[in-house]
């Protein structure tokens, strides 16, 4: 469909809504329309609120299978030992502060919601990784954010990679 007011008009209706002033309360209501609201956690259809008051066994119902069977067959005393010194770690600390890095080679130790914002090593097998412990990564594993190989990088093919190679000079 073609526009059959003439081009001289359709500025003209812009400019003048420009210009009529806003009240103060639109003004506000503007304000609070750009504030960015920012999605609340939810694990399982359970808010993070609930999930850190709730009893550990009561959370263990809410995860998979694998994990809800690892704690069946028992708790590890490694796994209390660094339960505990994560919450040491958190007692006395001021606001946005973080903790103190906590270190381990439980790599199966199933992170839970009283984990978040502790600092754990996570042992690698030479290192020890620093993994910030965030709302996220409850039911998985330590294990899974601390990698134990170091990825291929595919670039220009090394001596032996093919028999063409051989007559690449080296230098």
């Amino acid at each position: 469909m073609t526009d059959t007011t003439p081009a001289s008009e359709a500025p003209a209706a812009t400019e003048t809504a420009a210009a009529v002033p806003m009240t103060e309360a639109e003004s506000r209501e503007a304000r609070e329309l750009k504030k960015r609201s920012f999605k609340k956690f939810e694990f399982r259809g359970v808010d993070l609120e609930h999930l850190l008051e709730m009893k550990e066994s009561a959370v263990y119902q809410l995860l998979n299978a694998r994990q809800r069977r690892s704690r069946t067959r028992g708790v590890k005393h490694k796994h209390i030992q660094l339960s505990k010194k994560l919450h040491n770690s958190k007692l006395h600390l001021a606001v946005g502060e973080k903790p103190k890095c906590i270190n381990t080679h439980c790599r199966d130790k199933v992170i839970l919601p009283g984990m978040i914002g502790s600092v754990v090593g996570v042992h690698n097998g030479k290192t020890f990784n620093q993994v910030e412990i965030k709302p996220e990564m409850i039911g998985h594993y330590l294990g899974e954010f601390s990698i134990t190989y170091k990825p291929v990088r595919h670039g220009r093919p090394g001596i032996g990679a093919t028999h063409s190679s051989r007559f690449i000079p080296l230098k």
